[in-house]
């Protein structure tokens, strides 16, 4: 007798056991990303598009101990935001952006990062994955911010298929549990990063290598 075929999607009792296992592996995961307030992630993260965590943490450790707010960022004008973040990919256009966002962030709201998505997402070169990353991070808001590991790990497990970033955010918000939320898309951007890698997923290393749909598992 032919055994029933495994639907590409994954139930919810298989949902529940993949965070459940993540969670085990690593109770209380966080960004990568070093900041010791909101607007030190928000800057971290707008800096972070197209870089990696290690380049950003290394410019950010010299740049925040010199000016970690808005004022003092603005005080430092374009060009000497430059000089900390010249390692950084993209860093000219990112250096307007903060610069800019400094100025709304002090003219609009006292200084401090607003905790709406329609504000944040109003702020220069901020959109609405970095504006979920400090929702969720700096304020504790049950937010998915899909990147590429988010949206490869949704794909390939059958997690929360979808043909692009938003899509796969909407089905994560529909199937993750609630206990789950607030965790969830440090756990997957973990998982993306250094288990099911984009290149050669490390498969016999993987805690969910058994729920996983993907078809083309690779071996020890």
């Amino acid at each position: 007798m032919t055994p029933p075929r495994r639907s590409s999607t994954l139930k919810r009792d298989e949902v529940v056991e993949l965070f459940s296992r993540l969670r085990e592996l690593n109770p209380r995961p966080t960004t990568e990303l070093e900041y010791g307030t909101p607007f030190e992630l928000l800057v971290a993260v707008t800096l972070s598009a197209q870089a990696t965590d290690v380049g950003v943490n290394k410019a950010t450790r010299r740049l925040f101990p010199v000016a970690n707010t808005p004022a003092a960022i603005l005080a430092l004008g374009e060009d000497g935001l430059k000089t900390y973040i010249s390692t950084i990919g993209l860093f000219n256009a990112k250096a307007k952006n903060v610069i800019a966002t400094c100025r709304i962030l002090l003219e609009r709201h006292d200084g401090e990062v607003p905790r709406s998505r329609e504000a944040l997402e109003s702020l220069p070169g901020v959109g609405r994955k970095t504006a979920n990353v400090v929702l969720n991070t700096a304020f504790g808001e049950p937010t998915m911010a899909v990147d590429t590991h988010i949206f490869r790990v949704a794909n390939r497990t059958g997690l929360a298929p979808g043909k692009d970033v938003r899509a796969v955010e909407d089905r994560l918000m529909k199937v993750v549990p609630a206990e789950f939320m607030q965790d969830a898309h440090h756990w997957l951007i973990l998982h993306g990063r250094y288990v099911c890698k984009a290149r050669k997923p490390d498969c016999p290393q993987c805690v969910i290598r058994d729920l996983c749909r993907f078809k083309d598992k690779t071996v020890a």
